[in-house]
């Protein structure tokens, strides 16, 4: 059935009939991400915490949406995106741990916004993606297949990363192209909206905020992205204490031919206030802590079959403060993909895919999007050094899985 006429029947059972005026210019879209694999996180300094092989039937990021325009005359437009997230595996809002993941199982779990466009751009409102969409770089996990290396996107490193993804609240301004280059800022008043009261015990001041931009740019088979974003929390008034986290992310890659990509991706995390870094009685007194990490991706296509490679490392945290429970050194990690697709069609495809990170002792990197991991809910708490926290595991991932786009 044709995808418009499958929007005006779905519009029409959501939507009033004046709906109906722009109903021509409504787009069902989706793709479901499914498949078999077997998940392993071995090897860590108390053996007892280790995560024994288990086969999994698994879905990563498939989703159903709607999105389309209205013109308004004049140049100007009327958007929208309403995308939500479905987990064909189990018909839940869970993920392979059981833990809840907080992209599927509702309307517009996912990116959903409405706003206006026209030569000067777009402005949106809704739940919008901050800081880690890659672009052309990395987009294995993204659209190709099932994981990536887990701070590829800036998000997971052995300790650090950004603390922000997709985001709810969110305004955001995308510009036009100019030679070549366009970019995305956005704002969230973040933990402002969830603040109940302004006073006793445990009282905080409603000034948490993000500030994010993205830069993008594209010169024939050239594509650079830089990305940023900082994330203030809420203040503890008893202490006058107020979290932060800032983040950089720089790709660039290479379209050498059709079906064919060089890149890496660079990205520094910083959190200031973070207890699983610093002192878990009074994260006030720990200092700015960083972490850097790095990934190189290869793509080739060869026919029918594309072959897919990445590797990646992430140094120590750097600048710890005084947590008494679990140290910075030995918290580096390295990580990396091999795996293939074979095309059965422009939109269908299927992939064998072998991902592994090896944590040093004082850190566990873990597969993390679409709540992958099979580490299950509580095992890896807001505190560090937790009895439960399987440090220095190694998680590995072996997966057969079938992609259909529509």
């Amino acid at each position: 059935m044709n995808k418009k006429l499958m929007a005006v029947a779905v519009a029409g059972v959501l939507t009033a009939p004046a709906a109906f005026a722009q109903s021509s210019n409504v787009e069902l879209y989706g793709r479901a991400n499914i498949g078999i694999d077997n998940y392993r996180a071995t090897g860590g300094t108390n053996p007892n915490l280790d995560r024994e092989s288990r086969v999994r039937i698994f879905d990563n990021a498939s989703r159903v949406g709607l999105r389309g325009t209205e013109d308004l005359g004049g140049g100007l437009k009327a958007i929208f995106q309403f995308e939500s997230g479905v987990n064909v595996d189990n018909g839940s809002n869970t993920g392979q741990s059981g833990a809840v993941n907080g992209s599927s199982g509702f309307w517009t779990s996912r990116d959903s916004y409405a706003g206006l466009a026209g030569n000067w751009g777009q402005v949106t409102f809704g739940k919008q993606s901050i800081y880690w969409a890659n672009g052309l770089n990395g987009q294995f996990q993204a659209n190709y297949i099932n994981l990536e290396i887990p701070w590829e996107n800036g998000t997971v490193m052995s300790r650090l990363g950004s603390t922000v993804a997709r985001q709810p609240n969110v305004v955001a301004y995308t510009s036009p192209t100019f030679a070549g280059i366009n970019g995305t800022f956005s704002y969230s008043p973040s933990d402002q909206e969830g603040v109940q009261n302004q006073g006793g015990a445990g009282a905080v001041d409603t000034d948490g905020r993000i500030w994010a931009a993205t830069l993008r740019g594209t010169w024939g088979g050239i594509y650079a992205q830089y990305d940023y974003m900082n994330r203030d929390f809420n203040t503890i008034k008893a202490t006058g204490f107020q979290r932060q986290n800032t983040a950089h992310k720089l790709g660039l890659s290479w379209g050498y031919m059709p079906g064919a990509r060089f890149g890496g991706t660079y990205v520094r995390a910083y959190d200031d206030g973070n207890p699983t870094i610093g002192n878990t009685v009074n994260p006030a007194i720990h200092p700015k802590a960083r972490q850097d990490g790095w990934t190189l991706f290869w793509e080739h296509t060869f026919g029918q079959f594309q072959a897919l490679a990445s590797y990646g490392q992430t140094g120590d945290v750097k600048d710890c403060g005084l947590n008494p429970v679990r140290a910075c050194g030995d918290s580096s990690a390295k990580g990396y993909v091999i795996g293939g697709r074979y095309f059965m069609s422009k939109r269908t495809w299927l992939y064998l895919t072998y991902n592994q990170v090896s944590n040093k002792s004082n850190g566990f990197s873990d597969y993390a999007g679409a709540s992958m991991t099979s580490v299950t809910p509580g095992d890896v708490p807001a505190v560090a050094g937790s009895a439960n926290t399987p440090y220095g595991a190694d998680p590995k991932v072996f997966a057969l899985g079938l992609f259909h786009a529509f």
